[in-house]
């Protein structure tokens, strides 16, 4: 029996997590699902738990460019998606390699900026690499309305503020973003995708508690429909989807307080 050629992978150029919860083990879990094949640079590793996050140790720059490069090699890449990036200097070299790829090859950057407890992941420096290097690159950003506020230093109390942010944030170069969290009261939230034809919005149910990974689940598995030709706007409604159906299937850790997804291959 032959060996089917393989057509449809994605990579993730994120940090490792030890619990499982996010990073790279919670993108190519969501690749998984979406049947797409799944490769990885690691750019940190951490040793972390739902509990908090107790060392990172950021991989070398020139580690992330031979796994790059590795990669690129071989397989048939049709979507890429970044999450923490912790050095100035590769975030550079980053975006130099991926300045190379095909323009139309989807790139999906999730601004890693803060934890679910509170804690500030990213430094200021390489928040600025980020949108110089990778925002002008991006098919799409997805920050979260915390990071948002970080990135534009506004308050955003309602959602014509994320409107507003979510302008800022189109104006520094992406083709769109996808602001998440617009909660302001009541059982939904409502998130928005901002394109330069439009904005589109997503209303869900709003699960209580704290979670880990969910936007390392949802930036992903925007990456993984971006891979399947679905349309931008299909590939956000099919992650929003896939992440309430994580949440709901999420299962409670026994010391720490953060919930972990959930993650099953697609009905």
């Amino acid at each position: 029996m032959q060996t089917p050629v393989l057509e449809r992978s994605v990579l993730t150029i994120a940090g490792s997590d030890s619990c499982g919860g996010a990073g790279v083990q919670a993108d190519l879990g969501t690749f998984a699902a979406f049947g797409v094949y799944g490769a990885s640079v690691v750019t940190a590793v951490t040793a972390r738990n739902t509990m908090t996050v107790q060392a990172v140790e950021p991989v070398s720059d020139l580690m992330i460019v031979a796994q790059m490069e590795s990669v690129l090699e071989d397989l048939p890449i049709r979507a890429i998606k970044t999450g923490m990036l912790p050095s100035v200097a590769g975030i550079a070299i980053l975006g130099e390699l991926l300045e190379r790829q095909d323009p139309l090859l989807p790139m999906v950057v999730d601004p890693v900026v803060i934890e679910p407890e509170g804690k500030k992941l990213t430094g200021e420096t390489a928040l600025e690499a980020i949108q110089n290097h990778l925002f002008p690159l991006a098919t799409l950003i997805t920050p979260n309305r915390e990071e948002a506020e970080v990135l534009t230093g506004m308050n955003i109390r309602n959602m014509d503020d994320m409107v507003a942010a979510a302008r800022e944030l189109l104006d520094r170069g992406p083709q769109a973003v996808f602001l998440k969290g617009g909660r302001f009261g009541g059982d939904e939230i409502t998130d928005i995708l901002l394109t330069r034809e439009g904005q589109y919005d997503y209303s869900h149910r709003a699960f209580e508690g704290r979670f880990h990974g969910t936007g390392c689940a949802l930036s992903s598995a925007v990456a993984a429909g971006l891979a399947l030709d679905r349309t931008l706007a299909e590939a956000v409604q099919d992650a929003v989807d896939y992440v309430q159906d994580c949440l709901e299937n999420s299962v409670s850790p026994v010391k720490g307080r953060l919930g972990l997804l959930g993650h099953k291959p697609l009905r």
